[in-house]
């Protein structure tokens, strides 16, 4: 019994830790930290004691006028915030997360700034994936070497991308418009499945479900309406002339399941897709054919399949450089 209650309390806990810890205001959120949360989240009663303190300060929004606890609030501001530090070991990973009070917290939050600040900023490595549900119940896919800034409002949910590619699997919230920000770009959608690519100040849209409507600083007279299965790639230089084009969606939503399909792409685009996953880079040589035809489905972060196609088809042999990097060359003509 005694063992039990300790353990509860541990889990409570953690799961207050986890909470404040990914929704600071200002946080500094590292892509292992992320990590050992989903570890942590796996456990079925770690997720749902989080669920349960996620609840709370959800209904904590719902007193933000009470008269009772904006005195309350005022106080607790006065004296500021205990905080401490509490250090979890997760396996082998050590994670340090900053807490105070979790209902104190959230109350001040709700009552001073008119709804609970959620404002986490997630990313991921080169070769890294990772998949979160927000605040307000939508779900946040992130592809590799990625980072979006999460500011959610009370009259609206805004999402920067501030590099990479993301996923969106919107939640229904007429009041609230959800709002995704990558660079001059702006997609604006309210129920929806999406996706946005930015590479630069390159942006891509890919729309799965849904509606969504884009506009982009460099197109001021225009706003396009995405269907389902139609994508928008724009580019600084030329945005006023882009038109929204088919897609196959599975092919542009490969990356979710860890692999890239490339469907009659030239040569040196599928490399640069792959290297994007992966440390180590395929370089293409002097007489490599780079704008060759290539069809096929290959794993993301592992180029072995890759190249061995590569060298079975047209004839390439590949040359492991110190830095990593594999360069491809001919070694004979390609078979015909």
């Amino acid at each position: 019994m005694i063992k039990d209650q300790r353990k509860n309390e541990r889990i409570t806990r953690e799961a207050g830790a986890w909470h404040a810890l990914l929704n600071d205001p200002h946080p500094r959120i590292e892509t292992e930290d992320l990590e050992a949360f989903s570890l942590w989240r796996s456990d079925p009663e770690n997720r749902a004691e989080y669920d349960r303190i996620d609840d709370i300060s959800r209904g904590v929004r719902a007193l933000q006028d009470d008269p009772d606890i904006r005195l309350a609030t005022a106080e607790a501001l006065a004296r500021g915030p205990e905080r401490r530090r509490l250090v979890m070991r997760l396996g082998a990973r050590r994670v340090r997360v900053v807490i105070g009070s979790l209902v104190a917290a959230s109350v001040v939050a709700a009552v001073a700034g008119g709804y609970i600040s959620l404002r986490p900023t997630y990313a991921t490595d080169v070769g890294q994936s990772f998949s979160t549900r927000l605040a307000d119940g939508s779900q946040l896919t992130l592809d590799t070497d990625s980072q979006v800034r999460v500011r959610f409002s009370g009259s609206e949910r805004r999402i920067e991308l501030l590099r990479g590619q993301a996923l969106f699997e919107v939640a229904h919230n007429a009041q609230r418009p959800f709002i995704v920000q990558a660079g001059d770009t702006r997609v604006r959608a309210t129920g929806t499945r999406f996706e946005v690519r930015r590479i630069g100040q390159d942006v891509r849209i890919t729309l799965t479900e849904g509606s969504v409507e884009v506009v982009d600083k460099d197109a001021t007279a225009k706003t396009w309406r995405l269907k389902p299965g139609e994508a928008l790639s724009l580019k600084p230089a030329d945005a006023s002339t882009a038109t929204p084009t088919p897609v196959d969606i599975q092919t542009a939503t490969s990356w979710t399941s860890g692999t890239v399909t490339f469907q009659d792409m030239p040569l040196e685009d599928a490399v640069a897709e792959l290297n994007r996953y992966s440390r180590s880079k395929i370089v293409l040589g002097d007489g490599a054919p780079r704008t060759r035809r290539i069809s096929g489905v290959f794993s993301t972060g592992d180029n072995d399949d890759f190249i061995a196609a590569l060298s079975a088809y047209y004839g390439l042999q590949g040359d492991r450089k110190p830095n990593g990097d594999i360069e491809l060359q001919p070694e004979r003509g390609p078979k015909t």
